[in-house]
């Protein structure tokens, strides 16, 4: 079968939910995945119903092999490089040489974190250094923490963080950006801020013990928190010419539309919401307005 309804680029949270709703509208779909989700090396996944505690591999492998019960439903395992409009749709053409037709595409293959130069730091990613205090911050409540942030996003992750934790020491690796009525408010709730530079995490396992600066000290730690730049795992989105916001996430509206007409976007690739439960429900609400939208393109044309 090479004429599909809808092509769902990625298959983690937001494709896999995005192709049940669609497989249960007896839609034919194709999922193409590369099988790198930006979450693999998380130990445990929470604040999602029924699953809090598992580890992502168990959340996704439940997921698909219920969205693959659906016989209408097809995954491969390849990646999608190039998309381009044909008539009534579009063509995508896969790395493993494969090309499909298909009236709709929903993007959802993620976005991937860009780390910095510090050894130790890519090791830690996802395990002890971590992104969001309500995917990780109960299980390191209370403890000695750190942020690794500046200027505004440091301002706003101290506020948030110290929800969880009193013990907390920011870290600007190189000269602090914040002002000076942020650096007041800061040290007022007894963070420090720490401008020397970071020379790596100590680490075992990707369980961080302590962070060595470039002037010789250690800081213990027991988790630190980093907002990384990231860019888009596929670039699928930059040669249809979607719209991307000032962060870098493809622009959608309330029904997961992009900018480009018959292209959709769920999942961490549209939003700064880095949850699988955020990805489910994106990824089913384009699932959903994909299908409606081909509902209309028939019934409302008939005479």
């Amino acid at each position: 079968m090479k004429d599909f309804d809808v092509i769902i680029i990625g298959g983690s949270s937001a494709g896999l939910s995005s192709g049940m709703a669609l497989g249960r509208a007896m839609r034919k779909i194709l999922i193409i995945d590369s099988g790198k989700p930006c979450n693999s090396q998380t130990p445990h996944s929470h604040n999602f119903f029924t699953r809090d505690g598992q580890t992502p591999h168990e959340i996704l492998t439940i997921a698909r092999e219920q969205t693959l019960k659906y016989p209408t439903v097809t995954l491969l395992h390849s990646e999608a490089t190039h998309c381009s409009p044909i008539t009534n749709g579009f063509e995508v053409s896969t790395r493993s040489g494969e090309t499909f037709s298909t009236k709709k595409v929903i993007l959802a293959a993620g976005i991937k974190d860009q780390m910095p130069d510090i050894p130790g730091f890519a090791e830690c990613w996802g395990i002890s250094v971590i992104h969001c205090p309500y995917c990780h911050g109960y299980e390191y409540g209370h403890q000695r923490t750190g942020i690794f942030a500046n200027g505004e996003t440091a301002f706003e992750m101290a506020k948030l963080i110290s929800n969880w934790t009193k013990d907390l020491t920011l870290f600007t690796n190189g000269k602090s950006t914040l002002t000076e009525e942020q650096q007041a408010i800061i040290h007022n709730n007894d963070i420090q801020i720490v401008e020397d530079e970071i020379e790596a995490l100590d680490q075992h396992n990707g369980q961080i013990n302590a962070l060595r600066l470039r002037n010789g000290s250690e800081i213990k730690l027991k988790a630190l928190y980093a907002r990384l730049p990231f860019t888009q795992h596929s670039d699928i989105a930059l040669q249809l010419g979607c719209q991307f916001t000032e962060q870098g996430h493809i622009q959608v509206d309330a029904k997961q539309k992009t900018t480009i007409p018959g292209i959709y976007a769920a999942g961490d690739s549209a939003s700064g919401i880095r949850s699988i439960a955020n990805g489910v429900n994106s990824g089913t609400m384009a699932g959903v307005m994909a299908n409606l939208e081909l509902i209309d393109e028939v019934f409302l044309v008939k005479e």
